[in-house]
């Protein structure tokens, strides 16, 4: 129930209409959308009123849940909601009215702990004998004195999904605030001028959606949306964010103390924007609310600073301050954060547009997100890469990095005993983008957690036995990190017998981990996710003289459009010692690969995969 509970959460959260959240289709819907009626109606300061009435109807006992308790979003220093009418009809055609104790608002999780973000509130609606066949009606009214952009309005929808049998969408703006729109899947109705007003309106209906693909990117990104905006052209929304969000407390002397106090000791200006960037990652604790869902103006420096926490935008202007303070130039940059790496064709908030904002430094030539306290600096969370940044100050859009380095190098020593058991010995350094994440990993663990993590990695790649997990300093705040893992193996062999024994030249995390990702599915028909890098992995395997070994794989070597792959093989008769050695360069050159690229990194992907799964043949001596 907590998982279904913060999945509704997260759609209406970022933006997407309460009524449209869904989960993924199966033969069997678990709900449906009967109706979806939102009319909006915006005055010229950009203040609206919101009116929706929903029906949705439980198909299975998973729709039960899914229904039956309904969140709306909203900011009650600036937003009113109503429930006009709510109640369930049951699958005899009996209603149950939602009672006033059946409402309730309760804190938005992540604004809890921090005062200043608390007006984030979620109004529950809670119906009585929901039931397979039921249906929930709900009608509500959200009344919003000010507008997240001061005189201006946008919204972003997407269905979802679930199958919506109709929907509905009206805005009625002043006439001479004209409304542009990036639709897709909806059908726009012609507007209708009159008394000095214009309604546009939009329909859509979809009774199946195809099911979402293991790494697939966002749906919005390739199916169906709608981003309606009274802004003409990105520039002007760049410059309106760039308007709202002047602090002439940027510069005071606090500020500036403490960008000199941090900096002093470092010799050119990329030390000085890691040394700030590491303390407001470290420092300012991030509360994650997205942009947009409230007015967009950042929180004065100075309060963030004597806070020590903020969203998105407070970490932005912070770190932007400090930046100025130490004569380095930046920029704030919105983009659109997950995983989805297009922007509609016009601007607007949203989970499929703009929802996030992060800092570039132009003389640097790097972008920084210091809400991402496991990304070193010179990095860039993957949420954040290769997609579309709308740089504030200039107004143009440019791009995130597509790619950024990883490296892993990997060695493993296997001793097997003579009864079958092992003793092994496993160290692994990672470089690039993914070493901070794992040393602040293993930062966070205490030394229960450090048993489990060894645990697991184990476990991962199918082995028994138990572990002791050492690493390279925890509290650097870049650079390579290494980990050490050594411990004991059960039942390795079959001392008695023959085993096909796994030729391992990593634990799990590796070669073998990233193919079996790559291919979790056997075709493809959405762009996914292709994340790339380099692997080095060698082990030995030292095998107890009653024991032989009567086969070993075939060397391979492979080149690809994608790919350089190399595995070697070697047995010594003399000591009953295996080497095996990998390589692999995985080189997409983006974050977001097509059916027609899996479709050719497929072939090579098969049979790196088989040589990764490949297996040593043993066999007791005399046998």
């Amino acid at each position: 129930m907590a998982r279904r509970f913060i999945s509704r959460m997260a759609c209406v959260i970022a933006g997407v209409c309460a009524w449209s959240c869904a989960f993924a289709a199966t033969d069997d819907d678990p709900s449906t959308i009967v109706s979806d009626d939102h009319e909006f109606v915006v005055a010229a300061d950009g203040s609206l009123t919101e009116d929706d009435t929903a029906v949705l109807r439980a198909n299975t006992s998973a729709g039960v849940d899914e229904i039956a308790q309904r969140y709306v979003w909203y900011d009650k220093s600036v937003s009113k909601v109503d429930i006009v009418e709510a109640y369930s009809v049951d699958a005899n055609g009996a209603r149950h009215d939602v009672s006033p104790d059946q409402i309730r608002d309760i804190q938005e999780p992540r604004s809890a702990g921090a005062p200043t973000f608390q007006d984030a509130k979620l109004r529950a609606i809670i119906f009585p004998a929901v039931g397979i066949g039921s249906t929930v009606h709900l009608r509500s009214r959200k009344s919003q004195a000010a507008a997240v952009i001061p005189g201006q309005f946008n919204y972003y929808v997407d269905p979802g999904q679930r199958p919506v049998l109709q929907q509905r969408l009206v805005f009625d703006l002043p006439a001479d605030k004209p409304l542009y729109a990036d639709a897709r899947g909806y059908v726009a109705e012609p507007p209708v001028t009159e008394n000095g007003r214009t309604r546009y309106a939009f329909t859509y209906r979809r009774e199946r959606i195809a099911r979402i693909e293991s790494g697939s990117v966002g749906y919005a990104q390739y199916g169906d949306r709608l981003l309606v905006t009274t802004f003409p052209d990105y520039a002007s929304f760049a410059k309106s964010y760039r308007d709202a969000a002047a602090d002439p407390g940027a510069s005071d002397p606090a500020i500036r103390a403490l960008a000199q106090s941090l900096t002093q000791n470092d010799p050119d200006d990329r030390a000085k924007a890691k040394t700030l960037y590491d303390w407001v990652r470290h420092s300012i604790r991030y509360v994650a609310m997205f942009i947009g869902q409230s007015p967009a103006v950042p929180h004065r420096v100075t309060d963030v600073l004597a806070n020590r926490y903020g969203d998105c935008k407070d970490h932005v202007a912070l770190y932007g301050a400090l930046l100025d303070a130490a004569g380095i130039r930046n920029e704030p940059a919105l983009i659109g954060l997950g995983s989805v790496y297009t922007l509609p064709s016009v601007p607007g908030y949203g989970a499929g547009a703009i929802n996030h904002i992060v800092t570039w430094l132009p003389d640097l030539n790097v972008y920084a997100d210091s809400t991402a306290s496991s990304v070193e600096f010179g990095f860039l969370p993957l949420s954040d890469m290769d997609r579309p940044a709308l740089l504030v100050n200039t107004g143009v859009l440019a791009r995130t990095p597509a790619t950024q380095p990883l490296a892993r190098t990997a060695r493993l020593q296997i001793e097997v005993a003579p009864q079958g058991e092992a003793s092994f010995a496993y160290w692994v350094e990672d470089a690039g983008w993914s070493a901070e994440i794992e040393r602040m990993n293993l930062r966070l663990a205490n030394a229960q957690r450090r048993d489990q993590i060894a645990a697991d990695r184990l476990r991962f790649t199918n082995l028994r036995g138990a572990g002791a997990l050492t690493t390279s300093d925890v509290d650097a705040s870049g650079g390579p990190f290494a980990t050490t893992l050594r411990g004991t193996l059960d039942d390795v062999v079959w001392p008695t017998g023959t085993t096909a024994l796994p030729a391992l030249s990593s634990l799990s995390g590796g070669i073998a981990t990233a193919t079996r990702t790559w291919l979790a599915e056997r075709t493809r028909t959405q762009p996914y996710l292709c994340i790339g890098g380099t692997f080095d992995e060698v082990s030995q395997i030292t095998l107890p003289k009653t024991m032989r070994v009567t086969e070993v794989p075939a060397d391979q070597d492979l080149t690809g459009a994608f790919f350089r792959y190399r595995s070697r093989y070697l047995f010594d008769p003399s000591t009953n010692v295996v080497q095996i050695s990998r390589t692999l360069d995985a080189r997409f050159g983006k974050q977001v690969c097509t059916p027609d690229d899996f479709r050719a990194a497929l072939p090579a992907l098969k049979q790196i995969e088989r040589d990764a799964q490949a297996q040593i043949i043993v066999k007791a001596a005399g046998r």
